[in-house]
């Protein structure tokens, strides 16, 4: 009897909360003028029986490694999800009355500026994956016994990022992970693609692998007896899927289209909040955090270990034979394996191309194979780097097109992920146009915050990968390849930020500054000029961002202004437009030499001629400018 009693003030206490937490939506979006409170009031019971039954976390620690870990997929219902850590005690409840205000860090969506947020969201079908790098992280690489828990909306699942990381979660066979859908039935602009239909979501979930439960996703009792079962399944993932009415609780408002992201007025807000109320019944018990076990292993401990200073050098040396950048990338992950152990690669079925398969041979416990699904793979970064990890996410380069809205948002986020792309540009050759990624450094420089190498042969490629990894921000590391002959001592200093200065003389008349492949035919353009009498000034960017403007200044000034560039990309957004940046207070003038067509198949030194950026066509523009 005392159970039974025990259980009935458990789902009133949980009834209640769920009512509360629909009050402060309403109050906050209200007072906001914005926001999304019918996107809130249909996911209340499950962020009651999460927050305040389930998950076990510390309410005054967020940042507690044990904790459980919960990702707000739907970032659009943020005032929910600031409801619940107020309503926990975490801070005071008026402070959600400043929501969406510029001195406020409760924004209009989730981000890690709040510390019981660990990555961005509000770009919708991301959630999902970077959960499933949390759940790596805690399940294969800390041996910790907790749990996360991502909330998507109906809507979000018709994102094909989606069923990439739900395929991948049950390959991995990743039990601790339990995802919730709320569907509400209705979009922004119209009904879901599958409404109420929970048979047809069904269906779709257990295709993929998961343990799928249908559920009234306003019965409290019902979501208790969910995720318990949840709990005590092995070897799969679990997905909830929970029938709910958009506004539930909000009287006139309920299951009717064109309210989302429509914040209501205060008359109405004040009717709402009233009935709302009356739901509460006085509380039958105190509410107690479900408070973590300490599991945090010794592993995880060693997992954040500051990284050794010294690095096994590279073997390559000038004169030796020609190696490919991607390969001087995977030889140094490789030696990075054993000095860092919070270096973690992910890849996208292309391993024995970018040469991350070195990685898998010396820690095959830190490589996790993502397939043909780069959306999820960026995800997946992300995740592990919310959760103190140092991921490689590597690919061709052309295919971070694919991921690019998850790159902006680990850009959003401030993550730790470093990118490495491959095959970049003409230079690859026969392949073709859909293969050669020629607009990847106009992405990359696109998004704040996110460091750009390009390495010009095997030693700096090798120095490049040791950079990002040591460099706390995002970074992109491209990569060509063919295979190239080797400039740089093992020895030689790199560092970002800096450039090197390959070839001056006092005499000098114009400034080439090319990198990657291009610095190869520069070289090659500055012994024919020399042969011609022509002097040449020689620069290997190597550091796209930040950029070394100090040098690119001295250097153009030096040589009268005259300055050329060379980049194996297309001309808008990548190398030379970022000359153009560096030296948009100077007197000079720039002349971008890139890839300005559509490509064709071919032979690499073909496709550089054909397209404009080879010796031949340096040789023929510095004469010119030079006269």
């Amino acid at each position: 009897m005392q159970a039974i009693e025990a259980k009935e003030h458990k789902v009133q206490f949980l009834e209640g909360m769920a009512a509360r937490l629909r009050i402060d939506s309403v109050r906050a979006t209200t007072e906001a003028g914005s926001g999304h409170p019918t996107s809130c009031a249909s996911a209340a019971e499950i962020m009651a029986v999460l927050f305040f039954s389930v998950m076990r976390y510390d309410p005054a620690n967020p940042k507690n490694p044990d904790n459980d870990l919960f990702v707000l997929s739907k970032g659009h219902a943020a005032p929910i999800l600031y409801a619940s850590w107020a309503e926990a005690g975490l801070f005071p409840a008026k402070h959600l009355l400043t929501l969406r205000r510029l001195d406020s860090d409760l924004e209009g969506h989730p981000t890690p500026e709040l510390p019981f947020v660990n990555v961005a969201t509000g770009s919708l079908g991301q959630g999902l994956s970077v959960a499933i790098g949390m759940v790596l992280n805690a399940k294969k690489l800390e041996r910790q016994e907790q749990r996360i828990y991502v909330l998507l909306g109906d809507g979000e699942t018709a994102e094909g990022s989606v069923w990439e990381a739900a395929q991948v979660a049950s390959a991995y066979q990743l039990d601790n992970l339990c995802a919730t859908v709320d569907i509400n039935r209705l979009g922004q602009s119209q009904p879901t693609l599958w409404g109420h239909d929970l048979e047809a979501h069904r269906k779709r979930w257990e295709a993929q692998g998961w343990q799928s439960l249908t559920v009234d996703g306003h019965n409290v009792a019902e979501l208790l007896q969910a995720y318990e079962q949840f709990k005590k399944t092995s070897g799969r993932p679990t997905v909830i899927l929970a029938r709910t009415i958009k506004g539930k609780g909000l009287p006139g408002i309920e299951d009717k289209e064109g309210y989302h992201g429509r914040a209501l007025d205060h008359e109405t807000a004040e009717v709402i909040i009233s009935s709302l109320e009356r739901q509460i019944k006085p509380d039958t018990q105190s509410w107690k955090p479900n408070l973590p076990s300490d599991h945090h292993s010794s592993q995880a401990t060693a997992a954040t270990a500051v990284p050794c200073s010294q690095v096994i050098q590279p073997s390559y040396a000038p004169g030796g034979p020609p190696v490919a950048t991607r390969k001087g990338f995977g030889d140094a992950l490789a030696a990075l394996a054993s000095s860092d152990p919070r270096i973690v690669v992910l890849d996208g079925d292309v391993k024995n191309s970018t040469y991350t398969e070195e990685f898998a041979k010396v820690a095959p416990e830190r490589f996790f194979e993502c397939y043909i699904a780069e959306q999820n793979m960026l995800g997946v970064a992300m995740g592990l780097a919310s959760r103190g990890k140092v991921p490689f996410a590597s690919t061709f380069a052309c295919f971070f097109t694919r991921a690019y809205d998850f790159i902006r948002m680990a850009a959003i986020s401030r993550l730790n992920i470093k990118l490495a792309g491959t095959h970049a540009g003409v230079s690859i050759g026969e392949d073709g146009a859909s293969q050669m990624g020629l607009e990847d450094l106009a992405m990359m420089t696109a998004q704040p915050g996110l460091t750009v190498l390009y390495p010009t042969d095997a030693t700096s490629a090798w120095r490049a990968t040791e950079l990002a990894a040591r460099h706390q921000g995002p970074s992109y590391v491209r990569l060509g390849r063919p295979a190239t002959l080797i400039l740089y001592s093992p020895s030689e200093h790199f560092a970002i930020g800096e450039c090197k200065v390959l070839r001056q003389s006092p005499e000098d008349k114009v400034l080439i500054i090319a990198a990657g492949v291009t610095v190869h035919e520069a070289l090659r353009a500055y012994e024919e000029l020399q042969r011609q009498n022509h002097q040449a000034r020689v620069i290997d960017l190597f550091s796209v961002r930040p950029i070394d403007q100090a040098v690119l200044v001295e250097a153009a000034k030096a040589v009268g202004g005259r300055v050329i560039t060379v980049e194996d990309h297309y001309g808008h957004g990548g190398l030379g437009d970022a000359i153009l940046d560096a030296l948009a207070q100077e007197r000079v003038e720039v002349h971008k030499l890139a890839v300005n067509k559509i490509p064709h198949s071919g032979k690499p030194a073909e496709l550089l001629d054909r397209y404009g950026i080879s010796a031949a066509h340096i040789v023929q523009l510095a004469k010119s400018l030079a006269r």
